[in-house]
């Protein structure tokens, strides 16, 4: 993307003017976007970005900037602008003169699409869509279906001081289906938006008509629900995307984002019991075109499977370069950005329960009066501490140890830490689902995911 001469005196004139480390980070972006309303085009978009970020490392500190000028005297400025910021501090040495003597290292496609984008037309696409509204229009209640399907194409460029060369392609592509039902119980929707590291073979692994009937099955069951009821009891969760109350309460506190810092109620506890024996935490960058995964990370380190809590036991973090320096933990592959527009931090790329031995009709059983929250929306969480409040999209109430009549309007509030200690059983039927995280380094595509998992007690907040 970038000529190695340029790259090397960029990286070169940074270390000159005292930076003890430099990283340069070039992107280019294709994003495409079509959505339709009741089977009406609203929106279909397409656009490119290329841009670069530089950073620079004094010890510890660290100073940032981006441009999308990528000539000689566009880089050359940043990097001349970020030295002066930052004044002579820093010691030089012979690896910031002369020219740099590469490594370099290409993705191998682990990810790569079996089915590019540009194999396909337009009409392909629409086609595509109008079949999932059509599968989702599954009763006379559903009244408004939309669709949607992104496709996103990212090369990379990474670059470093002391000889890094990473250049990979990332290809994601995600069908998004939400249906609107009508009825008694008022307006209520349904959701279903299956994503990953493919192609538009994601069309086969998950068929439109499929995901849209998803969608439009929750919406009816959600039209016919009563209001849920309130107060502590236990909770089934079930598996996919139920994984996202330990990604954001959970997950967030293991990343050296907010541990490097002390901020994390999880700081400084390697070796520490944190969780119930059945737990085993997983955050893994490697797994065959999961929504998260890549080959490299956003500082050109390869990525790898960490595992976080073993049998309960905190046995790792998830480490950036910055976090590794603070802390002395060994770097994960972790270090993630939005865009060039980002400093890269610790993030998460697909976490995960991993499963246990528990068939999945056994956590109902001995359950007197639960709730069990078969797929859960959006919610808060307190940096930090980990304190919780999510949506549940689907629910069902448990009565004794069966599945019985939905219930909507339900709330899971609980404390990350305190929650995954009370996970008294876990099944054997992992399964991920993609979303998007917000962190200091800007929104990123990310796998959550778990087998079903009962835990004893959570504060369910609804209707007394």
């Amino acid at each position: 993307m970038l000529d190695e001469t340029l790259v090397s005196e960029v990286l070169g004139q940074a270390r000159r003017g005292g930076a003890s480390f430099a990283e340069l980070y070039v992107e280019r972006w294709r994003r495409r976007a079509v959505r339709l309303l009741s089977g009406e085009v609203k929106e279909a978009t397409s656009g490119i970005e290329y841009g670069a970020g530089l950073r620079l490392f004094y010890g510890t500190e660290v100073v940032y900037g981006y441009t999308n000028d990528l000539s000689p005297e566009g880089l050359l400025e940043v990097s001349e602008t970020l030295v002066r910021l930052k004044g002579q501090a820093g010691q030089v040495d012979q690896a910031g003169r002369g020219g740099l003597d590469f490594r370099k290292a290409v993705a191998q496609g682990l990810h790569a699409p079996v089915v590019p984008l540009s194999a396909r037309d337009k009409r392909y696409r629409l086609e595509r869509l109008l079949e999932a509204e059509a599968g989702a229009r599954v009763g006379p209640e559903i009244v408004q279906v939309q669709t949607q399907l992104l496709e996103w194409e990212q090369e990379v460029l990474v670059a470093n001081s002391v000889g890094a060369w990473c250049e990979a392609r990332r290809v994601r592509t995600r069908l998004y289906v939400t249906a609107i039902a009508q009825g008694e119980g008022g307006l209520q929707t349904g959701v279903a938006g299956p994503g990953l590291s493919v192609g538009l073979e994601l069309f086969d692994r998950y068929p439109p008509a499929e995901v849209g009937r998803k969608a439009g099955l929750q919406a009816l069951t959600n039209l016919r629900a009563k209001p849920a009821p309130a107060g502590p009891m236990p909770v089934v969760i079930g598996n996919g995307f139920g994984g996202v109350i330990f990604h954001e309460a959970l997950g967030h506190l293991l990343e050296t984002t907010s541990v490097a810092r002390k901020t994390s109620v999880l700081a400084d506890r390697l070796g520490e019991k944190v969780a119930a024996d059945c737990v085993t935490y997983i955050d893994d960058g490697t797994i065959p075109h999961g929504w998260g995964s890549s080959e490299f990370d956003d500082e050109g380190r390869p990525t790898e499977r960490t595992v976080l809590i073993e049998n309960g036991v905190l046995k790792s973090y998830m480490v950036d370069r910055w976090g590794s320096l603070l802390t002395g933990y060994r770097p994960t592959g972790s270090g993630r950005r939005q865009d060039y527009t980002f400093a890269p931090t610790s993030r998460m790329r697909n976490t995960f329960i991993a499963p246990g031995n528990t068939p999945k009709e056994k956590l109902f059983e001995g359950v007197e009066f639960g709730l069990y929250a078969a797929d859960l929306g959006g919610g808060q969480v307190l940096p930090g501490s980990g304190e919780y409040n999510f949506a549940v999209k689907e629910g069902y109430i448990i009565r004794h140890g069966r599945v019985e009549e939905p219930v909507r309007g339900a709330m899971l509030v609980g404390k990350g830490p305190e929650s995954i200690k009370r996970i008294v059983a876990v099944s054997d039927d992992l399964e991920m689902g993609p979303g998007m995280c917000g962190s200091l380094s800007g929104s990123l595509p990310v796998e959550v995911g778990q087998p079903h998992l009962l835990i004893s007690e959570i504060v369910v907040g609804g209707q007394a």
